[in-house]
């Protein structure tokens, strides 16, 4: 549940410091009249990302078994992928969006399809990202144990609802300016929360190519350390749903994890650190006539 509600969290407050620009920016502009084609993007972008959801929760229901590991494996992978540019993207971008969601508005001019476009495209964006993310950490937080079928539970929804719905009165208040916020300190670990996240997302779906004999290695523990970290405890199960976490993991697993958490958080911290900048070299403070002939 916490690792969705910091996934709903951090997409929910992308796409609603989107919304707020663009609203901020057409009201300053004196063109509230096309405020109203901002909300329908943003309709349209949701019920987009609803269906979506919805598209693989029942598509994965009607699959056989192998065809839902191999489902898995590849939306894993996706995921995977979304989160990795998520973070970097919005490390980089958070500066500089505000003026590049303002210059498509601009260039937009009196259109309605067009700012309908640029609100569904900023929130589509997002809310398909969310939904292959939550799909997929979903599925391998509630579906460790093959010996039964895949289990569902609405405890990982309701903590991606909750993130969302957090991020919009977030939003909301910035709009408002009755709250300020470090949104680069945010984004800084919360990414790096995430980095973690999507290993442990993308060793699973290592898990479930293996379990079907894509990859090879089934079976072959590096360790078992369920005798100390029981994963029915009640920090067994925050390490299994935060960050996908097993006590008995593969060999091939743990090669997974560690070559994509280690170089990925290595240049997150790396991008994301503060530069110190060099003091500005002092020029020579001037010499007076006096203090030259005294010189001399």
């Amino acid at each position: 549940m916490l690792s969705n509600f910091l996934i709903g969290l951090r997409e929910g407050l992308e796409a609603s410091l989107v919304v707020s620009i663009l609203v901020a920016y057409l009201v300053k502009s004196d063109r509230r009249p096309q405020l109203r084609w901002i909300w329908v993007g943003v309709g349209l972008a949701v019920a987009l990302s609803v269906g979506f959801t919805l598209f693989l929760g029942f598509q994965s229901r009607a699959l056989d078994f192998r065809s839902q590991e191999l489902l898995g494996g590849t939306m894993s992978l996706i995921a995977v992928v979304f989160v990795t540019w998520m973070i970097f993207w919005m490390a980089g971008a958070a500066k500089s969006i505000a003026g590049e969601l303002r210059g498509k508005l601009d260039a937009a001019a009196d259109s309605r399809l067009s700012v309908v476009l640029i609100a569904f495209l900023a929130v589509g964006r997002e809310g398909m990202e969310t939904a292959a993310i939550l799909w997929a950490n979903t599925r391998d937080a509630t579906g460790r144990d093959k010996s039964e079928a895949f289990e569902t539970t609405s405890t990982p929804l309701v903590g991606a609802l909750l993130g969302i719905g957090t991020a919009v009165v977030i939003g909301y208040l910035i709009y408002r300016g009755a709250v300020s916020i470090n949104l680069g300190r945010f984004f800084t670990w919360t990414g790096a929360l995430l980095v973690l996240v999507a290993g442990g997302v993308l060793s699973y779906g290592v898990h479930d190519f293996q379990e079907i004999d894509v990859l090879p290695g089934y079976g072959n523990q590096l360790f078992d350390i369920s005798g100390v970290i029981d994963p029915s405890s009640w920090y067994g199960s925050l390490l299994g749903g935060m960050f996908n976490f097993t006590p008995t993991p593969t060999v091939l697993e743990a090669l997974a994890w560690v070559l994509y958490v280690v170089p990925v958080m290595t240049i997150f911290i790396l991008r994301t650190r503060p530069t110190s900048r060099a003091p500005a070299p002092q020029s020579p403070a001037p010499v007076s006539t006096e203090e030259k002939e005294t010189t001399s």
